[in-house]
């Protein structure tokens, strides 16, 4: 300690050329460090878990394709209709399965998809499911 004794209870010294920075600046430099920026959300991902389409029996398209010539033979009613179909996933391979119920607009040959009156696109060959509720 004694070697610092000339210096010790000299005052601060204060630049000249700039302004003092602010202590939040100050403690901005010294803050926790994310070395592998994204790696937490790489992990998320990867634990996410996402299901398989089941493919449908002989019966169950049958069934699909009873309710779909229903649904046509009732233009231009709008029937209420349920539906569950999968939706791939759009990072990994598998999906979810999600329901719908609505009321139909339409069903497009061209793109083989059942369109709800708001205006949700479901394509045919992602249905599991479907039930004609009722119409109006």
């Amino acid at each position: 300690m004694n070697k610092y004794r000339d210096i010790i209870n000299l005052p601060h010294h204060e630049p000249t050329t700039r302004p003092r920075m602010s202590r939040q600046n100050r403690a901005a430099q010294f803050s926790a460090f994310a070395a592998l920026d994204g790696y937490e959300e790489e992990i998320d991902e990867t634990a996410r878990l996402t299901d398989e389409k089941r493919e449908l029996s002989e019966d169950g398209i049958a069934t699909i394709n009873e309710s779909l010539q229903t649904i046509m033979s009732m233009y231009p009613e709008r029937p209420c209709a349920a539906v569950t179909y999968f939706v791939p996933d759009s990072r990994k391979s598998g999906g979810a399965y999600a329901c719908k119920t609505g009321f139909v607009k339409q069903i497009d040959e061209g793109t083989r998809r059942l369109v709800f009156a708001d205006d949700t696109a479901v394509p045919i060959e992602d249905i599991r499911k479907l039930e004609l509720l009722h119409q109006i």
